[in-house]
């Protein structure tokens, strides 16, 4: 019998390609057929006109997962590897990186004309290196299939291989008919009974992806879409984690991780374990906006200093003077000063043009050199103005 019978894996949101995501309407669950552990003698590396075996995994244990008929499209499948490879490295099961040969994927593609039961002829595609590759070979060869199908062809039961290259599948070899698995005792190998472990293991499975993301809502009140991108990361989730735990204000800090400081890996292409900004400090410059030391345009400029020089926020504010002027009296003075210059749009903010203040408070924030405090500026203002 296989080691695992049953069982399926809900998709996340956030692991769906980028452009697909706005499409995701509700959660699909993919359902497993079987878990079993193969025993392979190597790994093939298919080339265009040869197959070469390498043999040092020889002897190495395969956890192969196979899926109901479930997926019905290439982001589906793009979405439901990038969930499984989140719970595989959550779970400290594998580091499930495709490109070393951690994890591997065969695809069977089928289609089917629209209201039809019956799945069409069953085509596998193998040689897939990455996630992203397995959407592209998916899309293609739905594609191959429809258009062969047009034409009146008939589609045959074959295996063909991905060609990152020419971004197309190849034959490389026909199979007559599907054999089922089949399981039978091996002598040398004494039957097992896992019953008795499900309690024991199931107290031993840490916190894993779905599981986090739901504290994550709870316990620091992030939005569902910041909670996503955070867990959907396994590093990026610890990295958080190390600065939500002494924030006052969390969702703030996952609004800087989330917007800037991935922004900013991203485009000087570093991993989050490589960031120069440490999650403490991060935390510090959300509490100096936070407290009104520097306002949110500053605070920008203040984060990519962080970033390009390691430096804390509190020496960057002191070095450039941006400390944010909250004093009653100071800004009093920058507002009389604008209001006296601009009567006509005094006038008008006093005549009911109530966006008008807009144009006031940037010029006593330009007055300032940016250091007053907008809220304090706009609340002035409208005071003076009686509005």
């Amino acid at each position: 019998m296989p080691i695992c019978i049953g069982g399926g894996v809900e998709l996340m949101k956030e692991c769906y390609p980028k452009n697909a995501q706005k499409e995701v309407s509700s959660v699909k669950r993919v359902g497993l057929v079987r878990i079993h552990l193969e025993e392979d003698v190597g790994k093939s590396f298919h080339y265009v006109d040869a197959t070469g075996i390498d043999f040092n995994r020889a002897g190495t244990p395969l956890m192969e997962i196979v899926t109901q008929p479930d997926i019905s499209n290439p982001e589906e499948a793009f979405a439901f590897l990038s969930t499984l490879r989140n719970i595989l490295l959550y779970g400290k099961v594998s580091d499930a990186d495709m490109e070393k040969g951690q994890l591997r994927c065969d695809c069977n593609v089928s289609v089917r004309p629209v209201g039809q039961k019956e799945f069409g002829t069953k085509i596998e595609i193998k040689n897939m290196n990455s996630i992203s590759g397995v959407r592209r070979a998916l899309a293609y060869e739905i594609e191959r299939q429809k258009l062969a199908l047009n034409r009146g062809e008939k589609l045959i039961q074959e295996t063909r291989r991905w060609d990152d290259a020419s971004e197309s599948t190849v034959s490389m070899r026909s199979k007559e008919m599907a054999h089922d698995y089949r399981y039978f005792p091996e002598p040398d190998l004494m039957p097992i009974e896992t019953i008795q472990w499900l309690d024991e293991v199931q107290k031993a499975v840490p916190e894993l992806p779905h599981a986090r993301k739901t504290r994550f809502l709870r316990d620091y009140h992030l939005t569902d879409y910041n909670a996503g991108v955070l867990v959907a990361d396994l590093e990026l989730a610890h990295y958080f984690e190390a600065t939500g735990a002494h924030s006052k204000n969390p969702n703030g800090v996952a609004n800087l991780i989330v917007n800037d400081l991935l922004r900013e890996l991203g485009a000087s292409s570093k991993s989050i374990s490589e960031s120069p900004i440490q999650p403490k400090d991060l935390v510090e410059l959300v509490e100096f906006t936070d407290m009104g030391k520097i306002n949110s345009n500053q605070a920008k400029e203040v984060f990519l200093e962080m970033f390009r020089n390691g430096k804390k926020a509190g020496a960057i504010i002191e070095e450039k003077g941006l400390s944010q002027v909250s004093d009653t009296s100071t800004i009093e003075k920058f507002c009389d000063e604008v209001l006296a210059a601009n009567a006509k749009i005094a006038a008008d903010v006093r005549g009911g043009n109530a966006k008008a203040i807009g144009a006031l408070v940037g010029q006593v924030m330009k007055l300032s050199k940016g250091k007053a405090n907008p809220a304090m500026v706009n609340q002035i203002l409208k005071q003076k103005l009686g509005v």
